[in-house]
């Protein structure tokens, strides 16, 4: 058994098999000539079934022969006569064929001598044959029956008696034959199954030999791996044999060893991961403050920034429509410059035309003045005329009359043309000096537009400098509740890790170290006090991914010392500016 258990597990399953593949190929062969003899045996029987059906052909040929010799009496007609002497060599062909494949196998001596005795029948009855034809043929009846009692008829049952008794020697050498065959099968059957009986037995006392040489180590691997699964880290392994399961238990005391080092080291390093962790949630604690306050901070300056960005632009707004108003005042002083330059020309047609009035007065008060001179000479010269000129000096008086009245018309229309002229060029000097104010008015509203769009155009960016001011404020506000949001998320997983290595904590205490090993494991111990939750915050996708849970241990640690000298040091220069 000793022997066995060293050899390999892939040899020993080799060797099963290899034994059960040798009782299959014994029983293959056994098989196999079973199955030749039985083939042989079949071959045989069918060899005489061809015989047979060979001897029944033989036998419907006489039968029909003699058939046709009734046949031949009964018809009259000389078409069917000679149909039924044609067909005797039909039938004869088939008797000789019958015999000659009955003969082609190999015959016992009895049957030579009864196929001697047909075939010598056969031959005198077919020879009978063609004389009684003849005979009957001809109309030569009473010849024809004695030919028919003489030959015929006795060639005919000679024929017959000897086909029969071939045959009946035939059916008992068959039958013989099937009796050996069923003989020799049913040897063959006991010896088979003689055979697999052996060959079960003995594949069950090899397969029980092997699978106690397989599964007795193995049982021994599962209770170590039992026990390791039970925490239980104090069971010895003996190991037998140098098989796979030897090297598996070989494996399974080297685990076990292993097991308890690692076990021991993560004891000792339960208390240092709870410690950082402390630190850690501590220091984002601390952190998540001071965020807070700045997000708030930075809220309150972003609402003062978005007030004061409303504001900048209504001035802009403002600013906009009074630059539009101011331009629109500016066009109406234009405006009203040119219609007040165009009266300044009109009223200076005007005064130019007064005075062309003025002179024409004067010209005609002249000429009116010269009328009276001239009146009056014709006064003067009428009267001397005397009663002559006494019509003439009516009508100079007349024309005296008229010159006088026209001169003090033209005075009086002088006068008054003198007091528009003169009104004319008050109003002209008057309209000059509003045209004067009317440009004053134009350059000072076009100052006054001027200024108004300067003022705009620096309300607007004065307003898109605010505006960029506040989009920075907002950044700022979005990075800081980032920041904030990932201080949560980083207190989250520093608590998870705290939770975590009190699990582990836990989850190593069930391993029993045996003696020498065994030490109380001080679990992590749990704050008094929760770390403070910081107040939500909506925020937008954090940029960074939160720590994974599943780090490596070296940076998980390396995390926890960074963190918690910041929470040592709270009032630190990076937390302050921060």
């Amino acid at each position: 058994m000793f022997a066995i258990g060293n050899m390999k597990i892939g040899v020993r399953l080799g060797v099963g098999l290899g034994i059960g593949l040798l009782v299959l190929l014994l029983e293959a062969m056994l098989g196999i000539m079973n199955t030749t003899n039985a083939i042989s045996l079949n071959r045989t029987m069918a060899e005489n079934n061809r015989e047979t059906i060979a001897l029944s052909s033989a036998q419907s040929a006489v039968w029909a022969l003699r058939w046709d010799v009734a046949q031949f009496i009964a018809v009259t007609e000389a078409n069917e006569r000679k149909q039924i002497v044609d067909n005797q060599e039909k039938l004869r062909k088939q008797f000789s064929n019958a015999i000659s494949l009955y003969q082609g196998g190999a015959r016992t001596a009895e049957e030579n001598a009864a196929i001697k005795d047909l075939m010598d029948a056969f031959g005198r009855y077919i020879d009978a044959r063609p004389k009684w034809f003849e005979l009957y043929g001809s109309g030569k009846m009473e010849e024809a029956s004695a030919f028919r009692a003489e030959h015929l008829t006795p060639a005919g049952r000679s024929t017959v008696k000897a086909l029969a008794k071939l045959i009946d020697l035939q059916q008992r050498i068959v039958d013989a034959q099937g009796q050996d065959t069923a003989a020799a099968m049913s040897q063959g059957r006991l010896l088979l199954k003689l055979t697999i009986g052996a060959a079960l037995l003995g594949t069950v006392l090899v397969g029980m030999i092997l699978v106690r040489s397989i599964t007795r180590p193995l049982s021994e691997a599962v209770r170590v791996a039992q026990r390791v699964a039970a925490g239980d880290l104090t069971s010895e392994v003996d190991i037998k044999s140098k098989d796979e399961i030897g090297e598996l238990l070989q494996a399974l005391k080297e685990m076990n060893q292993s097991l308890k080092k690692i076990v021991g080291e993560v004891r000792n390093g339960t208390d240092e991961i709870g410690s950082a962790s402390e630190q850690i949630a501590s220091g984002n604690a601390d952190l998540s403050q001071r965020t807070e306050q700045q997000a708030s901070s930075l809220e309150e300056t972003a609402s003062s920034m978005e007030e004061l960005t409303s504001t900048v632009k209504l001035n802009a707004e403002n600013a906009k429509q009074a630059n539009q108003l101011a331009a629109g005042a500016s066009a109406v002083a234009v405006k009203g410059g040119l219609v007040v330059g165009q009266v300044v020309e009109t009223m200076s047609s005007i005064n130019e035309s007064s005075k062309k009035i003025v002179d024409i007065i004067s010209v005609i008060d002249g000429i009116a003045f010269q009328t009276n001179i001239l009146a009056l000479n014709a006064a003067v010269e009428a009267a001397r005329a005397g009663e002559q000129g006494r019509g003439f000096a009516v009508v100079a008086t007349e024309v005296r009359t008229l010159a006088q009245r026209s001169a003090a018309a033209a005075k009086e229309i002088k006068q008054l043309i003198g007091d528009s002229v003169h009104k004319v060029e008050a109003g002209t000097r008057l309209v000059d000096e509003a045209g004067k104010t009317m440009e004053q008015i134009v350059s000072s509203v076009k100052r006054v537009t001027d200024i108004m769009g300067e003022i705009a155009a620096a309300s607007q960016e004065q307003g898109h400098g605010i505006e960029e001011v506040n989009q920075a404020i907002v950044q700022m506000d979005r990075v800081t509740q980032q920041n904030a949001a990932l201080v949560e998320e980083a207190a989250a997983a520093a608590e998870s890790m705290q939770e975590q290595a009190q699990s582990l904590a836990q989850a190593v205490a069930v391993f029993k170290l045996g003696e020498g090993m065994e030490r109380p494991v001080s679990l992590v111990r749990e704050r008094k006090h929760g770390v403070p939750r910081s107040r939500p915050i909506v925020t937008h996708a954090p940029a960074h991914k939160p720590l994974d849970a599943g780090a490596p241990t070296e940076r998980r640690l390396s995390i926890a010392h960074g963190f918690g000298h910041a929470a040592e040091k709270p009032e630190n220069d990076q937390w302050t500016e921060l």
